[in-house]
C-alpha cells in the first residue's frame, strides 16, 4: 500500500507577482459540447465524471461513481424536460489491473412509457375524455405517481470483462430483487413537487450488485450542475477584467455561468472490494455513451412516446469522458470526434497532444504573456498526471498509459469540510495531507480547472524539484518553468468550493426548480454586474 503522505505533501516556495493570476482563463467547461457531433445529440452528452472514495460518514468501504450528462439544463425548459434517451447506451467501465480496458461495466438502459396502463391522464370534456397536453396534473410527491404521464425507468446491468462480449448480469433492488428502477421526474417546480429533495430521495436504491456480497446503493435524476467556470469569458479568447484576475483574492469574486443551470446525474455507490482486483489498490474509471449506427425517422408516427424514430444495428460510442478538460484543452479540433469514439487501450494514437500541448502556447497569445509556457519537452510530467498516474499516489503497479480517472482506493477519504478545493497540489500550497482528491480520482468539491491550469503551466515540475521527487524525470525541474513558484496562483475567479453540494449520497445539489429558475439567473448577473457597469476589461 502507498504511502498516504506523498512526495507532493511539501510546503511551495512563497508565491510570487500575482499578475500571473491572468493565466486564469485557460479552463473550459469540464465536458459540456466538446465536439462537434456531440452538439447535434444533447441527451448523450457526457458533462462529468466523478470517481471518488465516499467520504459521507460510514461509508469508508465504498467508492461513489458519478457520470453527468445533458449538461447546460434551463429548468424551465418544458413541458418535456430532460428525460435521458431511451435509444441510448450509458456506461459506467471500471479497469482494475492497469491495463486500459474495461473489466466491470455498468450498463444503463432507459425506457418511457405513459402511466395509468398507457392512457396517461384525460380530461372530462363534454362527452369526450381526451388526454391533457401537460406533463402532469396535480400535486407529484411519490414515485410512479399518478399525476404524472410519463414514468421514466431503467435498468442496470454489470457486464465482467468486455463490455459487449462479456458475462452480463442485471443489478436488482436490495429489497424485493426487482431489475427494474425508476427515475424523478425533473423539478418542474415547488407547486407541482413541493419537497422535491423528499421526492427525489425515493428514488435512492439500496442495490445488489452480482459477484458482490455487499449492497451498493444507486440514483438517476436531475442535479444541480456542480461545475463552476466562467464559459462566456473563456471561450472569447479569455477576455477577463485584468483587475479581477489578477487580484489574489480574486477567488470565488465571478459568478460560474452554470450557477442556474441543472444536469443529469447517475450515481453509483460500490464496496471498494468489489471493484479492485487481488492487491491492486488502484482502479480507473471512465464513462461513455453510445447510439445505434441508424435511425430511421417515421413520417406518420404512431400515437405514443419515442414513436417517430427506429433506431438499429450496433452500439456506436459518440461520448467519452474520464479526465476531465482532455477533449477541450488537449485534442486538436479534428481529432475531437475521434477521442470520443475511441477506446483508453487506443490512445497512444493522441499521444503527441498530451506530450507537445498546444494550449500553453496559446496562453502566451491570449494574454499577452510571451514565453510563460513550460520547456520541458516532451511532457512527460503530464504524461505521468494524465495518462498513468503518479507514482506512490495513484499508478497502478503495471499500467499501460491511457486517459481515464484513476483512483487509489486504499487512499482514506477525507470529510468534506477538511477537503482542500486544490486536491493533491493544496498539499503544495499548504503542507497538508489531503491525498484523497484530484488528480487522484475526483471529488465534486475539486477545482479542477484551478488544478489542471498549475499542472499544464509546469507545477509538477516546481514540485518536482532538481533531485526528482515525484519520479517525473530530471527534465521536469522548476528551472523548465518560466513562471516559477507563481503558478501557484493560476485561478479562475470562480470558487468551486463555492458549489452548494449534498454530504452524502448522491452528493450532488437538488436541481433548481423550473419556477425558481429566474431568481438563480437574477442573483447570478447580480453578482456579475459591477465589473462590466465599471467598463473594466483586459
Amino acid at each position: 500500500m502507498p504511502s498516504h503522505r506523498h512526495p507532493l505533501a511539501r510546503r511551495a516556495s512563497p508565491l510570487a507577482a500575482a499578475v500571473l493570476l491572468a493565466l486564469a482563463g485557460g479552463a473550459q467547461a469540464s465536458s459540456h459540447r466538446e465536439a462537434p457531433f456531440i452538439t447535434t445529440s444533447p441527451k448523450v452528452d457526457a458533462a462529468d465524471f466523478y470517481l471518488f472514495n465516499s467520504y459521507e460518514s460510514g461509508r469508508s468501504n465504498f467508492v461513489t461513481l458519478i457520470a453527468n450528462y445533458l449538461p447546460l439544463q434551463d429548468s424551465y425548459g418544458g413541458p418535456n424536460y430532460f428525460d435521458l434517451d431511451g435509444n441510448a447506451l450509458y456506461e459506467i467501465h471500471v479497469d482494475n489491473n492497469g491495463d486500459a480496458k474495461e473489466d466491470l461495466t455498468f450498463q444503463f438502459r432507459f425506457k418511457n412509457e405513459l402511466s395509468n396502463g398507457g392512457t396517461g391522464i384525460t380530461e372530462s370534456v363534454g362527452d369526450q375524455s381526451p388526454q391533457i397536453a401537460p406533463l402532469q396534473k396535480g400535486t407529484v410527491s411519490t414515485r410512479r405517481d399518478p399525476h404524472l404521464q410519463i414514468n421514466q425507468t431503467y435498468t442496470v446491468t454489470l457486464v465482467r470483462g468486455d463490455r459487449r462480449t462479456g458475462t452480463a448480469s442485471a443489478v436488482t433492488q436490495a429489497s424485493g430483487g426487482s431489475a427494474t428502477f425508476d427515475k424523478p421526474a425533473d423539478n418542474i417546480g415547488s407547486k407541482t413537487i413541493p419537497d422535491y429533495a423528499a421526492y427525489a430521495g425515493q428514488h435512492i436504491y439500496a442495490v445488489n450488485i452480482p459477484g458482490c456480497s455487499t449492497p451498493g446503493r444507486l440514483f438517476v435524476g436531475q442535479r444541480q450542475d456542480p461545475f463552476a467556470v466562467n464559459l462566456g469569458v473563456i471561450f472569447d479568447q479569455v477576455a477577463a477584467p485584468v483587475s479581477a484576475l489578477t487580484d489574489p483574492n480574486a477567488i470565488g469574486a465571478s459568478a460560474s455561468t452554470l450557477a442556474d443551470k441543472n444536469v443529469t446525474a447517475i450515481a453509483l455507490e460500490v464496496a471498494k472490494s468489489c471493484l479492485t482486483q487481488g492487491s491492486e489498490t488502484v482502479i480507473g474509471g471512465w464513462t461513455t455513451a453510445s447510439l445505434r449506427q441508424t435511425r430511421l425517422l417515421d413520417p406518420s408516427p404512431k400515437p405514443g412516446l419515442q414513436t417517430a424514430e427506429r433506431a438499429g444495428g450496433a452500439w456506436t460510442q459518440v461520448s467519452r469522458l474520464g479526465m476531465p478538460l482532455v477533449n477541450e484543452l488537449v485534442i486538436g479540433l479534428k481529432d475531437k470526434n475521434r477521442f470520443n469514439a475511441a477506446k483508453p487501450k487506443d490512445d497512444g494514437q493522441f499521444a503527441g497532444y498530451v506530450t507537445n500541448p498546444s494550449y500553453p502556447k496559446l496562453l502566451e497569445t491570449y494574454l499577452e504573456l510571451p514565453g510563460a509556457a513550460p520547456t520541458n519537452l516532451p511532457r512527460n510530467d503530464l504524461v505521468t498526471t494524465f495518462l498513468t498516474g503518479i507514482p506512490g499516489v495513484n499508478k497502478p503497479a503495471n499500467v499501460v498509459a491511457s486517459e481515464m480517472l484513476r483512483l487509489n482506493t486504499a487512499i482514506p477519504a477525507v470529510p468534506y469540510a477538511q477537503q482542500n478545493r486544490l486536491g493533491i497540489v493544496g498539499n503544495i500550497l499548504a503542507g497538508g495531507n489531503d491525498s484523497a482528491g484530484y488528480p487522484n480520482g475526483r471529488r465534486p468539491k475539486d477545482d479542477i480547472v484551478d488544478i489542471s491550469l498549475i499542472a499544464v503551466m509546469g507545477g509538477l515540475c516546481v514540485a518536482n524539484g532538481d533531485t526528482d521527487a515525484l519520479g517525473f524525470g530530471t527534465a521536469c525541474k522548476p528551472s523548465v518553468v518560466p513562471l516559477g513558484s507563481a503558478v501557484f496562483n493560476l485561478n479562475d475567479n470562480v470558487d468551486q468550493a463555492q458549489q452548494p453540494l449534498l454530504p452524502g449520497f448522491p452528493y450532488l445539489n437538488t436541481p433548481i426548480p423550473g419556477a425558481g429558475a429566474v431568481a438563480a439567473k437574477t442573483a447570478k448577473t447580480a453578482q456579475s454586474a459591477p465589473a462590466a457597469m465599471r467598463g473594466q476589461g483586459r
